[in-house]
């Protein structure tokens, strides 16, 4: 996988295109699985957690993940919650207008990060709905691993 960052319009064009029809809990078993099949797969040492709403539908902690990666999957997926758009978008939107989250957002680091990880699960015909959130590589590489499992979820 690259470590290289996407550009905002590739990150709209991947959000747009990832809107599912439906997501029940067997939805979010079945992505939170198809994540858990490809870290295994790449040995990532990664945190993986799914939402709808506040209600933590799935998570799974893979060998050589910590802690801290459950930090950061709170913190990248409030960042979904109050832009409605994925962690690494927010992020990309502000380097765009030559700042950063950090210097520009004047939200608290502890409680938000925009680093890639953390996509917005979206419904047709009802927005926004929850988020997928994976921590534990670099965070293009968080992003791109959650994007795959979308995608074959969708398929």
């Amino acid at each position: 996988m690259s470590t290289e960052l996407p550009v905002v319009a590739e990150l709209e064009a991947q959000e747009a295109r990832l809107v599912l029809s439906h997501f029940t809990h067997d939805d979010a078993w079945a992505l939170g699985s198809l994540l858990v099949g490809l870290a295994r797969g790449r040995h990532a040492p990664v945190a993986i957690d799914i939402r709808r709403g506040a209600q933590q539908l799935f998570h799974c902690a893979l060998p050589g993940s910590t802690a801290d990666n459950t930090a950061w999957i709170d913190r990248k997926r409030r960042v979904v919650e109050r832009y409605g758009a994925a962690s690494l978008l927010v992020g990309a939107r502000f380097r765009a207008k030559g700042t950063t989250f950090e210097e520009s957002s004047r939200l608290d680091p502890n409680l938000y990060a925009a680093h890639g990880g953390s996509f917005p699960i979206a419904v047709e015909g009802a927005g926004i709905i929850g988020a997928a959130t994976v921590s534990g590589l670099p965070q293009a590489e968080d992003h791109a691993l959650v994007v795959e499992a979308l995608e074959r979820l969708r398929s």
